[in-house]
């Protein structure tokens, strides 16, 4: 349903580095590039893609609150894979990988710019 969502950074090049290593252990990579203010990251097991932005009216980034991005896994450990790298990284904590629901297991970080999003697995 979704075709791509956008997160904002102040540094582009911190923030390609940090999803590069968080989106590699979900099987996602880099996809193009719009010139030095936006990277996109697609996986071929799905059709929706991740910006990493720098804002268009050249105002910094700032998170929102309530604001968050969930990310599908295939399974538990990827999950684990995920949030380690996050934090691995030097992303921050924002919940620990477990079950939440008894179809929904995820885990939760910030990323540097103190977005937050959830790698999830449901089954």
């Amino acid at each position: 349903m979704i075709g791509y969502a956008t997160i904002g950074t102040n540094d582009l090049d911190r923030a390609t580095k940090f999803y590069d290593a968080v989106l590699a252990t979900l099987g996602g990579a880099r996809t193009f590039a719009n010139g030095d203010r936006m990277q996109f990251y697609g996986s071929k097991d799905t059709p929706g893609m991740i910006a990493v932005s720098k804002p268009y009216d050249e105002q910094p980034a700032t998170s929102g609150n309530g604001t968050m991005f969930g990310l599908p896994a295939a399974s538990k450990t990827q999950v684990d894979a995920a949030h380690a790298a996050a934090v691995a990284a030097g992303g921050t904590c924002d919940g620990a990988p477990g079950q939440r629901m008894p179809t929904f297991y995820g885990a939760y970080f910030r990323d540097l710019d103190g977005n937050k999003v959830c790698v999830f697995n449901m089954g």
